[in-house]
């Protein structure tokens, strides 16, 4: 690895090690699931169908079987990675006009009309259908249970209920789960979801046929459309998991690094680890003036790529060769002045024309034998849409609520059957063929500056999984929000950054914040393996509950 010198990062955590496999959760309990399928015989893939689904009871405000997941897996017998996309499409009725007619000037951001078909329960059957060992049922038993019989609620899980107590009362299916009574629920309360629980047993028998074309899907629909949505039955029963062979990659000082597909912008890692290669980020040192500045310019660069390229596949041609292409990196690295930060950024010219939050949750799982998964799935916006579908216990998502946007001619304008872009990403890198680190982070747009800085904190910096995740990070704004996009660019700094080197990047004209407390600082999580010695390490990011637990 490239590094002048190792940092002193102070961690409060230590890496945990191991070699019979490991899951890093941000949830204790759905960790806690995962290595007791790994203990009784099962691989990283029959575990992560544990994790997630355990995450999707007891992290409510992030993930649940009303999300969507994007996730990279290696096998390790056939040495070859596999992606998936599980995000829904618009329903055929959406259009621009639709709401427009409605008085809306963008998309509503909570209720039936924000949320997309959820993928959630297609991803589990299909990752055990080509890879799993274990049964669906046997799987879901740990989420069923704290369905069932309730989990304790954290202290920071507390403050998420008092904060969108407006949000969760709104629905009466979902203020009777949510609030006690029209209260929050509080720390060390016992939150049951009977509801859920039914339904995790219906799927846990029926699999993706009882959730899309049983009753438990009828259910969905009847409710959705009861509160005004514009889904179908025969729109549910048609939802598929994307599966693609070949993750998009590049390579960054001598390792691999795959990223999730379009319609993840996963692509954003690739091209701004393509655009810092040019740089000494070693040399410059670990959050510098220097290499902080260099790292805020080439995310503005990307994220306007993004805004003015990224689309639905499925409509129209996306330049993606390009833009995580080694030449278009070399002609956005050329416009960055290493002197003065960037006030206007506009896209990159392309080789051929053009046509036309932190409410998520990310673990991952590697087994003994190197088979490993990174795993990112969420409600988008905090409790997503707030809207829960009658007696399902099901909250779904509004993906296409934050997603879309109302802007006529806009890449990402919503059309009948469209899939938003999606923040959501996940990667995975491989050295010699074999995966060394495994990561990701819910966020929002802040998943992309920290998964960059993750990684570069290991390759460039020489971290361990521990301190790489720990470590001060920074986030500049806007991204791709369409509600803030077009807002003035700041710069927001984890306190503990050193002073000199803030004061240094006001200087250099970034309008520089400084979050109030690390906590804001989302929920990284990384696995590395050592291929030489078989020894797995993991680090779990301390600004969120979860941990990292190997065997």
């Amino acid at each position: 690895m490239a590094t002048a010198s190792k940092p002193l990062v102070k961690t409060g955590r230590s890496t945990v090690y191991g070699k019979g496999g490991m899951v890093c959760s941000i949830s204790p309990l759905a960790a806690s699931a995962g290595i007791r399928v790994l203990q009784e015989g099962g691989n990283a893939f029959d575990a992560a169908v544990a994790v997630g689904a355990t995450e999707a009871v007891t992290v409510p405000a992030a993930c649940g079987l009303g999300g969507e997941p994007f996730v990279l897996m290696y096998e390790a017998r056939t040495g070859k990675m596999t992606g998936l996309s599980g995000s829904g499409r618009a329903p055929r009725a959406a259009s621009r006009e639709f709401f427009v007619d409605k008085g809306y000037k963008t998309m509503p951001l909570r209720g039936p009309h924000s949320a997309a078909i959820p993928g959630e329960v297609d991803a589990y059957v299909g990752i055990l259908e080509r890879y799993g060992t274990m049964s669906l049922e046997r799987l879901l038993e740990p989420a069923i249970g704290y369905a069932e019989e309730g989990y304790v609620v954290s202290r920071r899980q507390a403050r998420g209920f008092k904060a969108l107590l407006d949000v969760l009362s709104e629905y009466p299916d979902t203020a009777a789960i949510f609030t006690k009574n029209g209260r929050p629920i509080e720390e060390g309360d016992v939150l049951v979801n009977k509801n859920l629980a039914k339904t995790l047993r219906r799927v846990a028998k029926g699999g993706a046929e009882e959730f899309y074309r049983g009753d438990t899907a009828k259910e969905i629909i009847r409710a959705w459309q009861a509160a005004g949505g514009l889904y179908t039955e025969e729109e549910l029963a048609e939802h598929s998991t994307d599966w693609y062979d070949v993750p998009i990659s590049t390579t960054y000082r001598g390792h691999e690094i795959y990223a999730t597909n379009p319609p993840s912008q996963g692509f954003l890692v690739l091209e701004i680890l393509n655009i810092l290669e040019g740089y000494d980020l070693a040399g410059m040192g670990f959050n510098t003036a220097d290499s902080v500045h260099v790292m805020v310019e080439a995310l503005k660069l990307a994220f306007k790529d993004r805004n003015a390229y990224m689309k639905d596949p499925r409509f129209g041609q996306i330049p993606l060769d390009d833009l995580i292409s080694k030449e278009f990196a070399e002609r956005r690295r050329q416009s960055i002045d290493t002197s003065s930060a960037a006030v206007v950024v506009n896209p990159g010219p392309l080789g051929a024309p053009v046509a036309g939050d932190s409410n998520t949750s990310y673990f991952c799982v590697m087994d003994s034998e190197g088979n490993a998964l990174s795993y990112i799935h969420s409600l988008s916006a905090g409790y997503g849409s707030g809207f829960v579908a009658g007696s399902t216990g099901v909250l779904l998502n509004n993906r296409s609520g934050r997603g879309f946007s109302l802007v006529e001619g806009h890449p990402n304008v919503i059309e009948p059957g469209k899939r938003t872009m999606h923040t959501l990403n996940a990667y995975m890198t491989l050295k010699d063929g074999k995966p060394n680190i495994v990561g990701g982070t819910p966020g929002g747009d802040r998943q992309i500056p920290w998964n960059v800085q993750v990684l570069t904190n290991i390759i460039d910096h020489g971290m361990d999984p521990q301190q790489a995740v720990e470590a001060q990070r920074w986030v500049s704004w806007p991204g791709t929000d369409p509600a803030h996009v077009d807002e003035p660019y700041r710069l927001e700094l984890d306190p503990g950054m050193p002073a000199e080197e803030a004061a240094e990047l006001e200087a250099r004209g970034h309008r520089v914040v400084i979050n109030p407390e690390v906590e804001m600082g989302g929920s990284a999580k990384v696995i590395m393996l050592d291929a030489d010695t078989g020894v797995q390490m993991g680090g779990s990011d301390p600004r969120s509950d979860g941990h990292a637990v190997s065997i």
